[in-house]
C-alpha cells in the first residue's frame, strides 16, 4: 500500500472517530469566545456606584440570598466570590449556577442572572460529561487525533503540489528549469 493511500485511510477513519467530540469542542469554544458579548452565556458586568469597598462578608451572603431559589443560602452553597476592587464590584457565584453582582460600596445586589459559562467550559474540556474519564479518555485522544488529521490533511494538500513541481522541473521551458 502506498504512503499516500495509507495517509488517506488514516485521515478518513480518524475524522469519523473525532467528529462528535470536535463538534462539542468547536461549539463550546465559539460560545466561550463570545461570552463577554452574549448575556446568555455570562451575565454582563454591572456598573456599581463606586467608592472604596466597605461591605462585610455577611452582606455578600445576604446579597447572594436574593438570587432565585437561594433564599436560605449558606456559605457552603457559594462556589466562589470574584472581588474586583478596582471596579467596586463583587460577583458571588452560587453552586446552582446563579450569579449575584454586588456593589462593594453599598452592598446592593446590582444584578441576578444565571451564569452558563462555567458549564460550557466543563463541556468544552470534557469534564462535564463524566469527569476525568471523559476528559482524558475521549477528549484528549480526540485532540491528539485532530492533530494527526491536521498533519495528514496538510500532507494530502502539499503532496500533489510537490509531485507536480518535481514532474515539471525536468521539462524544458519550465519555470524551475534552466534560464
Amino acid at each position: 500500500m502506498s504512503s499516500y493511500l495509507l495517509n488517506r485511510r488514516v485521515h478518513y477513519w480518524l475524522s469519523a472517530a473525532v467528529a462528535l467530540p470536535l463538534l462539542v469542542v468547536t461549539v463550546t469554544g465559539l460560545l466561550l469566545q463570545a461570552k463577554k458579548q452574549v448575556a446568555w452565556v455570562q451575565p454582563p458586568e454591572s456598573r456599581p456606584i463606586g467608592g472604596p469597598p466597605a461591605v462585610a462578608w455577611g452582606t455578600l451572603l445576604a446579597a447572594a440570598r436574593t438570587a432565585p431559589g437561594s433564599a436560605g443560602a449558606r456559605w457552603e452553597e457559594i462556589n466562589r466570590i470574584d472581588i474586583r476592587p478596582g471596579r467596586g464590584l463583587a460577583k458571588v457565584q452560587m453552586k446552582s449556577g446563579w450569579e449575584v453582582q454586588v456593589d462593594l460600596a453599598t452592598g446592593v445586589a446590582l444584578s441576578k442572572a444565571y451564569r452558563r459559562s462555567d458549564a460550557i467550559e466543563a463541556m468544552h474540556d470534557g469534564s462535564f460529561f463524566a469527569g476525568d474519564w471523559t476528559k482524558l479518555g475521549v477528549f484528549l485522544p480526540s485532540g491528539i487525533a485532530l492533530l494527526i488529521l491536521l498533519i495528514t490533511g496538510i500532507w494530502m494538500f502539499a503532496h500533489p503540489l510537490t509531485a507536480r513541481r518535481r514532474r515539471n522541473a525536468g521539462r524544458p521551458g519550465s519555470a524551475s528549469g534552466t534560464s
